[in-house]
């Protein structure tokens, strides 16, 4: 018997005297994709968090002094965003609708760090929007909308104290400083607020699902418009 003949038949005893070759491990399951952590400035002048190609397209106008967007970010992103966004069965972007000088030094601030800090700083704005927002009486408001706009939003944020918040999120004060003086950013802002009143918006929160206004003002008047989570 040759060498190589001695060798299979030494390998078929071993084979039988274990059972045979040992059972292939199941494949493992694929990790489900985390769409929330997909996040783009968008050309309507807002970000978008989620699936590009969600089924549903939810758009909030909202301002970030408003209370009623306080209360929505406050017990509607954290359903919306693990219920609905992250599965990849909505796409949620936010655009800026200005109801003042502060808050467009707000969003100056809030989109000064790229689309990735957007979310999770207007999360730490709204809150601490009554500290910051209340150190804002009409007087000083006037005071400060006095001033050229190259220094008014940076004044702003120096008398309600926001800049701080944007610092915890990588934004240096000299970065703030040159995002606060960008005269375009603002314009960009008014804008699309010029181009949501022409869209039916009075007010904030205000919520478009798939390019159409709805009534709904809350999460728990949102959440079935949005389909089974």
């Amino acid at each position: 018997m040759s060498v190589a003949r001695a060798l299979i038949g030494a390998a078929a005893l071993l084979l039988a005297a274990v059972g045979g070759p040992a059972a292939a491990k199941p494949a493992a399951k694929p990790v489900p994709a985390d769409w929330s952590r997909t996040v783009v400035a968008t050309p309507q002048g807002g970000f978008r968090m989620g699936r590009p190609n969600a089924p549903v397209k939810l758009v909030e106008y909202g301002s970030l002094v408003c209370s009623h967007c306080r209360h929505f970010a406050e017990t509607g992103v954290d359903p919306l965003v693990s219920g609905y966004v992250r599965t990849g069965k909505v796409s949620w972007e936010f655009r800026p609708y200005i109801l003042s000088g502060l808050d467009i030094a707000a969003n100056l601030l809030a989109g000064c760090g790229g689309a990735r800090s957007f979310f999770p700083m207007a999360h730490d704005f709204y809150a601490a929007q009554p500290i910051w927002a209340g150190r804002i009486d009409q007087a000083e408001s006037d005071r400060i909308a006095s001033l050229p706009e190259s220094q008014m939003y940076a004044e702003f944020a120096k008398a309600s104290g926001i800049g701080a918040i944007a610092a915890k999120h990588g934004v240096s004060p000299q970065r703030a400083n040159q995002c606060l003086r960008d005269g375009a950013a603002a314009l960009r802002l008014a804008k699309i607020a010029e181009t949501a009143n022409g869209l039916g918006v009075t007010g904030t929160p205000t919520f478009f699902v798939n390019g159409r206004k709805t009534d709904a003002y809350d999460w728990p008047s949102l959440k079935p418009l949005l389909g089974k989570s």
